[in-house]
């Protein structure tokens, strides 16, 4: 059993340059983990690149953050050594995939998220693709140790990067206490069926589009459908289509980016969270809806399985039929509803914050004081 206990001989330094553009997943991650990373032993948590104060804001990046991105781009352009005069002294330096050079002195370590521009890169650019691909060379195969947010994706970094096995650690990220303790939004008169995510190929918007679609006229006139998240990349004709439906069809309703803290009154609404997603590295929508006492539909694939384990319905991402009749049957059961709604706060209490960070604060003693961070007992 971890214990929060005295770190106070260890100096971790948190690469938050991610914090510093426009994003979604990994940003939230590493908002909520380097709060939680402070919280837990200020005195051994750094951070180089963050800024300073702010709520997190998917929406925001560049233009608050000039003079740190110039830095950025600086550090980039010269190399490690002058990184090693820039970053805070530390043990362990955890890099992101932001900055090209990280110190030279201190171990390293990273964070594996997905390895989505491997196992689909059409749901990618190029760009990101080429910058995955660049990071995973020049990080994590040298890396002293790594972080995997799940067994899934610990075991893609390990298939696909040949990643040693000891030297990759899961540590589930966590969900913000606000989604434990939330109360249900007043957003809608009608019960919703709700979607977060960024607008994205991967998040296969469009087959959840089509199979409200497929649904009874009577159904869509009793039930709504809510979709939240900020727009991505290649969007154009999910846009479209969502634009259209939102016209024709009073049921649907695009929200756009919902500030982070409307997000769990939002999510504790719904009558259940659709998830259908083509592929994850976690799943951070699914956790979040399990802790505010969401019932959750989501796909059997990558770790979306994990880390819903029995508490949600699961269904093929692809099906447009299984996924408009897992809604049917959720919405339409109470039963049903309530007993997801127990099985996933039961099953959400294996991902909070806290224990994420005193597990990773473990980790990251392991590494300075060893050659292997094989997992813990």
């Amino acid at each position: 059993m971890l214990k929060d206990t005295d770190f106070e001989s260890l100096s971790v330094c948190i690469d938050g340059s991610p914090l510093l553009v426009r994003s979604a997943g990994v940003k939230t991650y590493l908002y909520h983990w380097l709060r939680s990373l402070r919280a837990v032993s200020p005195d051994a948590t750094r951070s180089y690149l963050a800024p300073v104060n702010g709520r997190l804001n998917h929406a925001s990046g560049p233009p608050r953050h000039l003079l740190r991105l110039a830095a950025l781009s600086i550090l980039n352009r010269t190399g490690g050594v002058l990184a090693d005069l820039a970053a805070p002294r530390c043990d362990v330096f955890h890099a992101s995939n932001l900055l090209r050079y990280p110190p030279l002195r201190p171990r390293l370590s990273a964070t594996v998220h997905d390895l989505t521009s491997w196992i689909i890169p059409e749901c990618r650019t190029f760009i990101d693709v080429r910058s995955d691909k660049d990071f995973a060379q020049r990080i994590l195969t040298r890396a002293d140790g790594l972080i995997a947010v799940s067994e899934n994706t610990r075991k893609d970094a390990i298939r696909i990067l040949n990643i040693h096995p000891d030297k990759i650690r899961v540590i589930y990220p966590g969900v913000p206490e606000s989604y434990f303790s939330a109360r249900k939004s007043k957003v809608s008169s009608k019960s919703y069926v709700l979607f977060v995510g960024t607008i994205e190929p991967r998040k296969n918007v469009m087959s959840l589009m089509t199979a409200w679609a497929s649904l009874p006229a009577a159904f869509r006139d009793e039930h709504r459908l809510l979709i939240a998240g900020m727009k991505g990349w290649n969007v154009e004709s999910t846009m479209r289509r969502l634009a259209q439906m939102t016209r024709d069809d009073a049921s649907v309703e695009y929200l756009g980016y919902v500030p982070e803290d409307d997000m769990p009154a939002l999510v504790a609404g719904a009558c259940a969270l659709v998830y259908p997603s083509l592929y994850e590295g976690f799943g951070i929508p699914v956790a979040q809806a399990m802790a505010a006492g969401c019932p959750v539909i989501t796909s059997h694939n990558s770790s979306l399985r994990e880390v819903a384990g029995d508490a949600a319905l699961l269904i093929d991402p692809r099906s447009v039929a299984e996924i408009a009749s897992a809604i049917r049957k959720v919405v339409e059961s109470v039963t049903l509803q309530d007993n997801l709604r127990l099985l996933g706060l039961a099953r959400a209490t294996h991902f909070t914050w806290k224990r994420a960070a005193i597990e990773s604060l473990h980790y990251f003693a392991d590494i300075s004081s060893s050659s292997s961070v094989a997992a813990a007992d």
